[in-house]
């Protein structure tokens, strides 16, 4: 441990510093240029607006799961599912944007030294690659999506200022952020060619450097959390699952205008969001590796059971990283 980082005192392990050292060599052997590593011209890469690939599947996604839109006649399926995976990405991208916000917020206030500054400018610098890669996609859509709700978007620039300050928080917020993500974009690539190959390309470089983004978040809680006071970790407990809800929400669930443009009723978009028990497996399913990270940091305390519980976010923990949902298949 240098003398600039004498006052973390056991933050920087030996374990950690390790395990840091391991994720900043990754970034540099193997990172991925949105411009370089994508042919956005190749004629197979061509996105076509009628693709019949842009239909919504009912086993990933929870409004392709509802009957309303499986009666929809199939342009107006191709138009919706095609509007909704675009809003998807361009949400993922401003996510992209608050994460960059809260790290440099932290990284700025970090000691000489410091092995968590190098990775996190890792991280970030990956994570504006993947908002050029996102925004290049979503032109090439060629729909106008708005991406994040209102007040979110509103809200987005205190949010990443704050998390700068409440480092913590800012981490399990970034997981809230990452895992829904994260696990849709496998579950699409796990069902095969289902999608345009353009969006796919996107989705497996996301996926192969996201994998170190979350593992760097789950190894930041566990140092960091681990040298907190009873008061502070319950805070934590019960926030853990109050990001993983909101941010979920945030990020799967379109905006009100997506409705109103396609006449959507509003009781389907309740069903679809989370309302039916086949939504509400599937929200709870993008959280089981986060459930298996709470139980591992001893932060599944009674209050936290209930709160994740009552949020509709419980369920069983992952037996390894990234496990298939095996039971959320469409019941009805």
């Amino acid at each position: 441990m240098t003398l600039t980082e004498s006052s973390r005192g056991a933050l920087i392990t030996e374990e950690y510093r390790e395990a840091l050292a391991t994720l900043s060599q990754g970034s540099v052997d193997r990172n991925f240029d949105p411009y370089l590593d994508i042919d956005w011209d190749a004629p197979e890469l061509a996105l076509d607006p009628n693709d019949p690939r842009w239909v919504l599947s009912p086993d990933v996604d929870p409004l392709g799961a509802t009957q309303w839109y499986q009666n929809q006649p199939l342009d107006k399926q191709i138009a919706i599912g095609k509007w909704r995976t675009a809003n998807v990405i361009k949400v993922g991208a401003a996510f992209e944007s608050v994460l960059i916000r809260g790290m440099m917020q932290y990284i700025m206030k970090l000691p000489n030294g410091s092995p968590e500054f190098r990775y996190c400018l890792h991280e970030m610098t990956e994570e504006c690659n993947h908002i050029q890669m996102f925004q290049e996609l979503v032109n090439r859509i060629g729909v106008d999506v708005p991406g994040m709700r209102p007040l979110f978007r509103a809200l987005s620039p205190l949010i990443g200022v704050a998390g700068g300050y409440a480092h913590a928080i800012l981490f399990i917020g970034i997981l809230g952020g990452e895992e829904p993500i994260d696990h849709y974009q496998k579950a699409v690539i796990r069902e095969g060619a289902h999608m345009p190959p353009l969006v796919l390309r996107t989705m497996q470089i996301h996926i192969a450097e996201e994998a170190r983004h979350i593992s760097f978040a789950g190894d930041f809680l566990a140092a960091h959390i681990g040298q907190m006071g009873k008061f502070n970790r319950g805070v934590c407990s019960v926030a853990f699952p109050i990001a993983m809800r909101w941010l979920a929400g945030e990020i799967m669930a379109p905006p009100r205008s997506f409705a109103t443009e396609f006449g959507i009723p509003r009781e389907v978009i309740q069903q679809a969001f989370w309302k039916s028990e086949h939504s509400q497996k599937i929200l709870s399913g993008y959280f089981g590796d986060m459930r298996k990270l709470a139980e591992d940091l001893e932060l599944m305390n009674p209050a936290a059971k209930r709160m994740w519980k009552a949020l509709g976010v419980d369920g069983p923990v992952s037996r390894y990283r990234s496990e298939p949902e095996r039971s959320a298949r469409r019941s009805a």
